[in-house]
């Protein structure tokens, strides 16, 4: 995984992230408001800490799209073929936030 920081300031933090075919995020949470755009990739799984939920979400380069904050202990895996690889911007609600802590942060 590269996770890339492309700016912050105190109200927001712009990341770019890459998953290889097969890799995995770390196991966070989501605290902000985020706005996500797709640079390349097919397929995501998310998986859900503690549960035998996931869910399969198909993404396209272009794709973009608002999320709102989730507590749930979760993490991406890209099980499509390509790399995947993403530019987001996270709305922070102070100037310290971490916008994704992992569990226990």
């Amino acid at each position: 995984m590269i996770e890339q920081l492309i700016s912050k300031r105190d109200d927001l933090l712009i990341r770019r992230l890459i998953l290889a075919p097969g890799e995995a995020m770390r196991w966070h949470t989501d605290l902000c408001r985020r706005f996500t755009v797709v640079i390349s990739g097919s397929l995501l799984r998310i998986e859900f800490r503690g549960s035998p939920e996931s869910l399969q979400v198909c993404v396209r380069p272009g794709q973009a799209d608002w999320d709102l904050p989730d507590p749930r202990v979760h993490r991406a895996v890209n099980v499509g073929p390509e790399s995947y690889e993403e530019v987001v911007t996270f709305f922070l609600d102070r100037p310290e936030q971490t916008p994704q802590p992992e569990p226990g942060d």
